[in-house]
């Protein structure tokens, strides 16, 4: 399997990955433009437009996007993250023409008509007032707003309501002459694809597109708050977070293996101690996420309002004990989790268009699956062990909690906890 890629003179990147024996292919437009792009007044314009875009354009409805796709056995789709927006297709090797024709119309020439764009924003706020009843979801944008309090990576993608409802044409469109250049845009494919077909048809599609040139960012400062919400609910809802690494940074693949030994199985420390052993939790997990230009280690548990302090307790404590004791045996189970979990992913020509994209994004090329091994190889336990020391020691960490939460120990105590 070969990666082949093309710059056009527009700036669009087009990346393919040819996978021979698959029948089907993935074919997507990524747009560096998600909720981090976003002005105050533009809080939740970005999903917004993910959503527009399927309402319709000037050759296709809105059922017709649907039926183009739908009648060859395909599905379309899209997804709005901090640093992008996707719009994607599965297809049959023989339909990707076609579905490139659909996603590069609904992504360059959406219609937001007026009657379409109410019956949507009524969608959309609906979406948020499930993600308000849903407490282990609505918790993460919480504590993404206690880690990066009144700035863009802080806050949340769907946007408040008060947004959304004021929300007009003239803003989608404005967004669009804003952020959707081509130098904007990577065109990812995998599976029966081929590359030089895709780069003729982009040539076409993209011809009159003009480049929009570097767009400013407002860089992540953490801060570390805590964000407590009191509710009636049956269980306390915990959400702690300590400042990663970045993408750029040299200790990403160390931060992946230690927050997978931490809590990313069955067999992680956080699972054994605390629900296995002590019985405090149904759920409780670690994960390390990162972005251009800063990272979180998420510790998350659903527990009662009895057990909130033990489970606080305990957590601290297994963060303090990883930075002394982490095994031989811990760290080598989970390189071999993110290993296998990184190569069973790529099975799918979707997860292999989507890694291309992403990394092609934040690199500028897409590293080779050998190179990742041999990174996740180099971790060494002693690497483990001092990233979780300083870890444990820096003091930037950020708490939110949703529930029943007023006998929960708050962010002030934690920090004292950790530093003992």
């Amino acid at each position: 399997m070969t990666i082949e890629l093309t710059t056009l003179s527009n700036g669009l990147r087009i990346v393919t990955e040819n996978m021979p024996g698959l029948a089907s292919a993935s074919v997507g437009i990524w747009v560096m433009a998600g909720g981090r792009h976003e002005r105050p007044e533009q809080n939740g314009i970005a999903h917004f437009l993910e959503h527009m875009a399927f309402k319709g354009t000037a050759r296709r409805s809105a059922l017709q996007i649907a039926e183009e796709i739908e009648d060859v056995g395909g599905y379309i789709n899209a997804y709005t993250s901090r640093e992008m927006t996707a719009y994607y297709a599965r297809v049959l090797g023989a339909d990707v023409g076609m579905a490139l024709d659909v996603i590069a119309d609904i992504v360059l020439n959406p219609a937001f008509d007026n009657r379409e764009l109410e019956v949507e924003r009524g969608v959309i706020l609906q979406e948020i007032g499930q993600a308000l009843d849903t407490p282990d979801d609505i918790i993460f944008d919480w504590l993404q707003e206690a880690a990066y309090p009144d700035q863009p990576m802080g806050r949340t993608i769907l946007g408040p309501a008060e947004r959304v409802t004021a929300f007009r044409r003239a803003d989608l469109a404005g967004f669009v002459a804003e952020r959707y250049g081509p130098d904007q845009m990577i065109l990812s494919a995998a599976g029966a694809v081929d590359h030089a077909a895709l780069v003729r048809q982009a040539e076409v599609l993209f011809s009159g597109q003009t480049p929009k040139g570097a767009q400013q960012v407002e860089a992540a400062r953490w801060a570390g708050a805590e964000k407590r919400e009191v509710k009636d609910l049956e269980q306390v809802h915990f959400a702690f977070a300590l400042e990663g690494p970045s993408f750029l940074d040299p200790d990403l693949y160390t931060a992946q293996i230690y927050a997978t030994a931490l809590g990313g199985g069955m067999s992680s420390r956080l699972f054994q101690k605390i629900r296995e052993e002590r019985g405090l939790c149904y759920s409780i997990f670690a994960q390390a996420g990162a972005s251009d230009d800063t990272g979180m280690i998420t510790i998350y548990a659903g527990t009662s309002t009895d057990d909130i302090g033990a489970l606080c307790e305990l957590t601290m404590t297994e963060l303090k004990r990883a930075a002394s004791d982490m095994t031989e045996a811990e760290v080598a189970r989970a390189r071999a989790q993110m290993k296998a979990g990184m190569l069973m992913g790529l099975e799918s020509p979707s997860s292999r268009a989507e890694r291309m994209a992403r990394n092609l994004a934040v690199y500028g090329r897409v590293p080779g699956l050998d190179e990742i091994s041999a990174r996740i190889e180099a971790v060494t336990t002693p690497l483990v062990r001092d990233f979780g020391a300083r870890l444990a020691t820096s003091g930037r960490s950020a708490l939110a909690l949703y529930g029943p939460v007023e006998a929960a120990p708050g962010l002030q105590a934690l920090r004292e906890e950790l530093s003992r």
